[in-house]
């Protein structure tokens, strides 16, 4: 098991938890002063893709990225929540920040701001774009943390947006109905800046496409402007009013990412830069990372299982993140058993996850790890489960608990991205 000293970045950033008492507090004017004071770092981008959504968001940013760098351009990127370590957030053309600039910057900041109530996600990323606008760079991709129209990151002018999949997830703070929680998404849309989307649910779609003519945005639309279909052999067909692209089976696994994958294709496409090459594409799409996305572990919690089987992990946590791991299991792991190792939020809607993967699991147990992150008591998942799931405790008291005496089998730890950190930490994977 890998443990990680406590550094100087966390203490600062723990101790800037005080300047507003509210976690989460969806707004924009403290954070444009605090960028004001800064000198407006927001001013002074590489081009910045903005992408929303609710599922999907981190590994479209992932293969923006990874197209971009196979044309060999230098990319800043922002994401969030980090799995193991903060400085995950914040990648500076092409590298993670270091200890001694996060800090650095950190002390900027919280210097500048002058004790101004500001929440922790707005100050983080004040000092992203503080930390973008210093190294040069030739792109940034900035994901959004929650929502779209008052996320702390909608303070730039982006030069393309994307928005992923729209699901049910955070209603207490974006609304109760798909609709709603859509027309917050869709508060990055800029007046004349195209926006990429990829496949969605009517009521949402619908939203977007509203707002989109607004804004007088051109609204790429899976299924009208672009279409992306898998093949047999897992490599993807591309096609818009450009041309058709034959490329390569995207390294994120799971059928959903053909969508990811096209999304990031359509907005780069709308974009038009010169260096996007079919090339790039095909090696951008075949190079891509990103951690505890149907990620398959390899170290020591895989090594308690006997050989032939699999370990893999994914952060999804939602009612979406469901229905596509559901599919996953039917389609590309249905040629073995698959248990499930499942560990949530507490605030998480734990029943509307389950439903779509109880059908097709060959077992489930519930878990939480000591130092999980406002775990769901393993009791709330089993009765989420209508009692479909059973008491696991940890990972590695789940993973012993499953019988071995059968064929080779898959398991999948999912359920929260807070549990991912843990089990990333627990297999000695650490995200680079």
């Amino acid at each position: 098991m890998s443990t990680l000293p406590a550094s100087r970045s966390e203490a600062i950033i723990n101790r800037l938890h005080s300047l507003h008492p509210v976690l989460i507090d969806l707004s924009l004017g403290r954070m444009r002063e605090c960028l004001a004071k800064l000198g407006h770092p927001e001013r002074r981008l590489p081009p910045v893709i903005h992408v929303a959504g609710t599922n999907g968001k981190g590994s479209t940013s992932a293969f923006l990225r990874a197209i971009a760098e196979a044309a060999g351009l230098r990319v800043h990127v922002y994401t969030s929540p980090h799995l193991v370590r903060f400085h995950e957030r914040i990648r500076l053309a092409g590298a993670l920040v270091s200890e001694a600039a996060l800090t650095e910057a950190l002390e900027h900041v919280e210097r500048v701001n002058a004790g101004a109530p500001i929440t922790v996600f707005e100050v983080t990323t004040a000092v992203a774009l503080h930390l973008f606008a210093s190294v040069p760079a030739d792109l940034l991709v900035l994901e959004v943390g929650l929502g779209g129209r008052f996320d702390a990151t909608n303070v730039i002018d982006p030069v393309a947006t994307a928005i992923t999949s729209i699901s049910m997830d955070h209603m207490d703070f974006l609304g109760d109905t798909l609709e709603k929680i859509a027309f917050e998404k869709a508060g990055i849309i800029k007046p004349g800046v195209p926006c990429a989307t990829g496949a969605q649910a009517p009521g949402a779609a619908a939203v977007l496409r509203q707002v989109a003519a607004d804004q007088g945005a051109a609204l790429l639309a899976r299924g009208e402007a672009w279409e992306v279909a898998p093949q047999p052999d897992g490599r993807l067909r591309w096609r818009d009013a450009a041309g058709v692209l034959d490329l390569p089976p995207p390294a994120l696994a799971g059928p959903h990412q053909a969508d990811n994958a096209g999304i990031a294709i359509a907005t780069l496409r709308a974009w038009n830069p010169a260096w996007l090459t079919e090339d790039a594409i095909a090696r951008g799409l075949a190079s891509a990372s990103w951690p505890a996305r149907m990620q398959r572990l390899g170290g020591h919690l895989a090594a308690l299982l006997p050989a032939g089987w699999e370990l893999w992990l994914d952060g999804g946590h939602n009612a979406g993140a469901g229905v596509v791991l559901g599919q996953h299991l039917r389609s590309a792991f249905a040629d073995r058993p698959c248990h499930l190792l499942v560990g949530m939020k507490g605030s998480k809607q734990a029943a509307e996850f389950l439903a779509p993967l109880i059908p097709v699991a060959t077992s489930i147990q519930a878990i939480a790890e000591p130092g999980q992150h406002l775990a769901m008591p393993v009791e709330a998942i089993i009765a989420a489960s209508g009692g479909a799931a059973t008491a696991g405790g940890t990972a590695a008291q789940a993973l012993a608990a499953i019988p071995k005496d059968g064929p080779p089998a898959r398991v999948l730890i999912c359920g929260s991205l807070y549990l991912a950190g843990e089990i990333l930490k627990l297999d000695g994977s650490l995200p680079a």
